[in-house]
């Protein structure tokens, strides 16, 4: 299988979702899919068939985080006006979504398992965990930055 350039892919799976590069969260997705297709060796084959599921992925997974975030601020804003029944149900409501990430990040792997050879499902895994550092140390980088910029 050829290997086509990331800087391609980047570029096709822009064209193909029809938009210009202009906000910030376009870069840090063009951004996502040249790291996550360097880091897992995606040949375009490959690329075509893991990014609409990845994408279907974390749409179903920032849904569950909105949920749980929805559950903590109902709790901090009313807290003091809770009953027991109705904190009870917001805690069992937050565990029942952390068990439905759970089944999601399940029925995800089983659908890479189909998708790739196990050894890119396995550089998926990793490739997540590297993304996640890499914005960390970006973010903490930039920190000291924005805070003196604030200053002036």
């Amino acid at each position: 299988m050829k290997k086509i350039p990331i800087v391609l892919i980047v570029a096709l799976l822009m064209i193909t979702a029809g938009k210009a590069q202009n906000t910030p969260r376009e870069k840090l997705d063009a951004y996502r899919v040249g790291f996550f297709t360097k880091k897992m060796n995606l040949s375009s084959e490959e690329a075509e068939k893991f990014w609409p599921a990845y994408n279907e992925y974390q749409k179903k997974k920032n849904e569950l985080q909105r949920e749980k975030i929805m559950l903590v601020r109902d709790f901090n804003q009313n807290e003091s006006a809770l009953s027991d029944k109705e904190l009870t149900e917001i805690g069992d409501n937050l565990i029942a979504t952390f068990s439905k990430e759970n089944e999601l990040a399940q029925e995800f792997h089983k659908k890479l398992r189909d998708l790739l050879s196990p050894d890119k499902v396995i550089r998926y895994y990793q490739a997540e965990n590297q993304w996640k550092a890499q914005l960390l140390n970006e973010l903490q980088e930039n920190r000291p930055a924005q805070r003196q910029n604030q200053r002036f």
